[in-house]
């Protein structure tokens, strides 16, 4: 595999965090148990923490992404 599909691959796994993260969010709302709140939050803060160290990735490997951030940030 090349450079491509490394960069394909870590934008697909960023849409996959993110869904996760949106299933996640509805559930937090709606659980009443304490305890099973406390999981699924850390489930998707997990998810978001995923996220940041695919765009860090992604920043280092793809300059023109970077760039776009950059003039973003």
């Amino acid at each position: 595999m090349g450079k491509s599909e490394d960069l394909e691959m870590t934008r697909q796994s960023m849409i996959e965090e993110l869904q996760v993260i949106n299933r996640y969010q509805p559930r937090i709302g709606l659980v009443t148990d304490p305890e099973l709140k406390k999981v699924l939050q850390h489930n998707m803060d997990s998810g978001k923490e995923h996220i940041a160290m695919l765009i860090e990735w992604l920043r280092k490997n793809d300059l023109s992404q970077d760039a776009a951030f950059r003039k973003h940030d």
